[in-house]
């Protein structure tokens, strides 16, 4: 006989919060998986009101949105959780940010107003920099990779390795000096399924473009959302922003 899940009381979910949170310093090299485990102790820390799921394995209704790849800085990282009491966004992310280690920054928290978070995370602004390099010598490298008709590089997945063309993803780029660290791209990058990781773009740099081998380049994601058509990338935020300071309907 099949077994019948217990019987417990599943508390609806009366709110929804968007939170954005960034990965700073050492933390970069934390995983997907570290940063889920660190999140739910801070939860609990913080003594969040978390709506769970039903079932044999109650989970806290927390869904993660489109996370950058270990190693990687950001300042632009979302979750979404689910509560069965309102909270006040601005305590919560005071809250939770003094719950979570350092470097795992809560920066802001929106009420949900509008549906598909994942949906408005279109695109990503990445920071590249790359030790030991002048922007001339870059920006060579940057215009050769932007100027190729394909960007093949290989990605060793699940079901063994797999060539990946990362060039229909590319937006555009702009090279800067970055001083004594050498020199930065800041490239803009659609958020297509397999995402384009920042390592795969300075492969392209290297192959492509003629770039000498070098200390490894260090990536942070500076924003991700909305791709609006003069190719900047939007605040995913926004919406909600605009939904909660739209006054009600009058019931007249």
């Amino acid at each position: 006989m099949a077994r019948r899940p217990p019987d417990r009381e599943v508390v609806p979910a009366v709110q929804r919060l968007r939170i954005r949170y960034a990965k700073r310093g050492p933390l970069r090299f934390s995983s997907h998986r570290d940063f889920q485990r660190a999140l739910e102790r801070a939860l609990r820390r913080a003594r969040v009101p978390m709506a769970y799921s039903a079932g044999f394995s109650p989970h806290p209704k927390v869904s993660y949105a489109n996370a950058a790849p270990t190693g990687a800085a950001s300042e632009a990282e979302y979750v979404e959780i689910a509560v069965v009491r309102r909270c006040d966004p601005d305590a919560l992310r005071a809250e939770l940010d003094a719950a979570l280690p350092p470097g795992l920054d809560v920066v802001d928290v929106v009420e949900a107003r509008t549906s598909d978070l994942v949906g408005q995370l279109q695109a990503s602004r990445w920071r590249i920099e790359v030790p030991g390099v002048d922007a001339d010598r870059l920006e060579q490298a940057w215009a050769a990779v932007w100027a190729a008709e394909a960007l093949p590089v290989q990605r060793l997945m699940k079901q063994g390795p797999r060539t990946l063309d990362l060039r229909p993803a590319l937006v555009g780029g702009v090279v800067a000096d970055a001083g004594a660290l050498g020199a930065a791209l800041e490239v803009t990058v659609r958020n297509v399924t397999p995402t384009v990781r920042p390592d795969e773009l300075v492969v392209a740099l290297r192959e492509v473009g003629g770039l000498p081998p070098g200390d490894p380049a260090r990536a942070t994601r500076l924003a991700q959302g909305p791709l609006a058509e003069d190719g900047t990338v939007g605040d995913p935020l926004a919406p909600d922003r605009a939904a909660a300071a739209r006054p009600l309907a009058s019931s007249s």
